[in-house]
């Protein structure tokens, strides 16, 4: 199985910017996409940005232009630059990925969540 370890969430002013980081360790065969996904108080998780392991990035609409998703397959980690925050970004942040055990199955893994506020 395969852990993952979130930092960087708080509170910020609207414009303001914040950076999340996670850290993959466990024993698995392969990880590959990296990425992050946020829930808002009363409405369904959503996706934020993932990247694969070849580096190809995508990006939900709302946040494309503000937030950029860098990663580093060496080390399996994943981080998501968010400039000009917006309280509409105010959500938890889970990082996910999507990895492959020794028995060949694709499984995905999420972290506990950071939470991210924005105030206006």
């Amino acid at each position: 199985q395969v852990q993952l370890v979130e930092s960087g969430g708080g509170l910020v002013q609207a414009g303001g910017s914040l950076t999340l980081r996670c850290a993959a360790s466990g024993s698995v065969l392969s990880i590959n996409h990296m990425g992050w996904y946020r829930q808002a108080l009363g409405k369904e998780r959503e996706l934020v940005a993932i990247a694969n392991t070849g580096g190809r990035t995508t990006y939900a609409d709302s946040v494309k232009g503000r937030f950029t998703i860098s990663r580093d397959n060496a080390k399996n980690t994943v981080s998501l630059q968010m400039n000009s925050l917006k309280p509409e970004d105010t959500a938890v942040y889970y990082c996910n990925t999507n990895f492959v055990d020794y028995r060949g199955r694709i499984n995905a893994g999420w972290g506990q969540g950071t939470q991210v506020t924005v105030s206006s």
